[in-house]
C-alpha cells in the first residue's frame, strides 16, 4: 500500500504566501515523477508542477515567477511553494506521483487534496 498526505492549505490574503507539503509512505521501491495539480470549482483537474527524480521541472504558464516546486528523496517529500497568491489560485490542490512498490509494481498515486483560498 502506498499513500500520499497532504498538508499547508488554507486561506490567505492575495499577495500572500503558502507551502504545501506531500509526503509518499508506504512500500515504496522508488517514486519518479511528482507533481502538484490543482482543481477550481466546475474545472478539470489542471497541473501546476512537477519535478521528476532527477529534477527537471515544469511549470504552468499562470504560476511561472511565482510558485516554486521542491522535493526531498530521503524524506519521499515534495513541497510547493506559493508566492503572491492570486484569488484565480484558489482551488483543491493534490499531489500526485509515480511510484514502484516493492513488488515492482508502477502506477499513479494522488494525495487527498488541500484546499487553497485566495479572498481578502
Amino acid at each position: 500500500q502506498v499513500q500520499l498526505v497532504e498538508s499547508g492549505g488554507g486561506l490567505v490574503q492575495p499577495g500572500g504566501s503558502l507551502r504545501l507539503s506531500c509526503q509518499a509512505s508506504g512500500s515504496i521501491f522508488k517514486i519518479y515523477t511528482m507533481g502538484w495539480y490543482h482543481q477550481a470549482p466546475g474545472k478539470q483537474r489542471e497541473l501546476v508542477a512537477r519535478i521528476t527524480s532527477s529534477g527537471t521541472i515544469n511549470y504552468a504558464d499562470s504560476v511561472k515567477g511565482r510558485f516554486t516546486i521542491s522535493r526531498d528523496n530521503a524524506k519521499n517529500t515534495v513541497y510547493l511553494q506559493m508566492n503572491n497568491l492570486e484569488p484565480e489560485d484558489t482551488a483543491v490542490y493534490y499531489c500526485n506521483a509515480h511510484i514502484v512498490t516493492l513488488l515492482l509494481a508502477g502506477s499513479d498515486y494522488w494525495g487527498q487534496g488541500t484546499q487553497v483560498t485566495v479572498s481578502s
